[in-house]
């Protein structure tokens, strides 16, 4: 018969280990929250370089101004767009909600397209999700605040959070740790600011090409296009599918017109804008960002798939230092190594 010392500590060996996948789950939302507050402190720094490098500003100073500035830019474009825009967003999903309606009863016409609809789920409505997106839950609201406020640190106190990251590892690998999150921090910065003006290119550009073809709330859709252009790849047809639902209010051919201009779009994207910006900043092929955002996905939900291209970029710079390099001995290129 066992004692009761015993029987409590085989109780705890048990309890520990059933919560084993608990904890592992809790720490890969620690880990995305912990991505994203690098990302917070990267974009604060990104603006507080300038300041450093030209005008000769102490750091804190620059990252206060960096932050003061970040916090202008996007409380005046709120307050100058804010009402306009709210409007603009509530009118879109509306008439995509109306052309969608639209969208099903032409396809019913063909004896093809109703055999097809007839097998769909009764009640699909694609722009369900649209009025989700500007809403969030308890829980993410509270991450995203809490990698706000993490990424705040860490851009204000740098060395305190590497040393104790080097700290982690044995004496003897202190430089190469320190070599590869030095590589981390550049690459995702560099990244960053290649996302950063690819969302402003096509969101301008996604905005006068409505406009030019006269689909109604023209900077709604840019902002859709800009924001979506967050997720590479994937982004573009995301930010298409409410811009041709709003378009089947009109005719046939406004909704030809749209799909030619987002084709064409996507295009000057994929081979004029993002080669010309990935030659300055961060390229990682293509499959390594698809594969990352069909993972992240599959393993945290649609939430997650913003940090996927992020998180590929880390593991890309990890991959190539720590194993190619280091491990190997191969001679490979490391992305954000050198500046051309």
């Amino acid at each position: 018969m066992l004692s009761r010392i015993e029987f409590i500590k085989r109780t705890f060996i048990v309890l520990g280990v059933a919560l084993i996948p608990v904890l592992v789950w809790y720490l890969f939302d620690v880990i995305l929250i912990a991505v994203a507050a690098l990302l917070v402190g990267e974009l604060l720094w990104l603006g507080a370089e300038p300041l450093t490098r030209w005008l000769r500003l102490p750091p804190h100073l620059a990252l206060f101004l960096s932050g003061i500035g970040i916090l202008a830019i996007v409380g005046g474009g709120f307050y100058v767009f804010g009402t306009g825009m709210t409007g603009q967003l509530q009118d879109v999903i509306q008439r995509a909600q109306s052309g969608q309606s639209s969208i099903v009863n032409l396809v019913r016409e063909s004896a093809l397209g109703n055999m097809l609809m007839s097998h769909l789920r009764s009640g699909i409505n694609l722009m369900d999700v649209l009025p989700r997106v500007f809403t969030v839950s308890v829980g993410v609201l509270g991450g995203i605040v809490a990698a706000i406020v993490a990424g705040v640190f860490f851009a204000a106190q740098p060395q305190l959070y590497l040393a104790g990251l080097i700290q982690l590892f044995p004496p003897r690998l202190h430089g190469q740790a320190n070599e590869t999150v030095e590589h981390v921090a550049t690459a995702l910065r560099l990244w960053l600011l290649g996302q950063l003006c690819q969302m402003v290119l096509i969101g301008v550009l996604t905005t006068l090409v409505v406009w030019l073809i006269g689909l109604p709330s023209p900077f709604a859709l840019g902002l859709i296009a800009g924001l979506a252009e967050f997720i590479p790849y994937l982004g573009p047809v995301i930010a298409a599918i409410p811009a041709v639902l709003v378009a089947a209010n009109q005719s046939p051919h406004t909704i030809l017109w749209v799909i030619v201009a987002y084709t064409l779009i996507h295009q000057a994207e994929g081979h004029v804008i993002m080669p010309f910006i990935q030659r300055f900043m961060v390229f990682i092929p293509p499959a390594v960002i698809l594969l990352a955002i069909v993972a992240i996905g599959a393993l945290f939900g649609a939430l997650a798939i913003p940090l996927a291209s992020p998180i590929a970029v880390m593991a890309f710079v990890l991959v190539k230092k720590l194993y190619i390099r280091d491990t190997l001995g191969e001679d490979s290129a490391i992305p954000g190594e050198t500046e051309n």
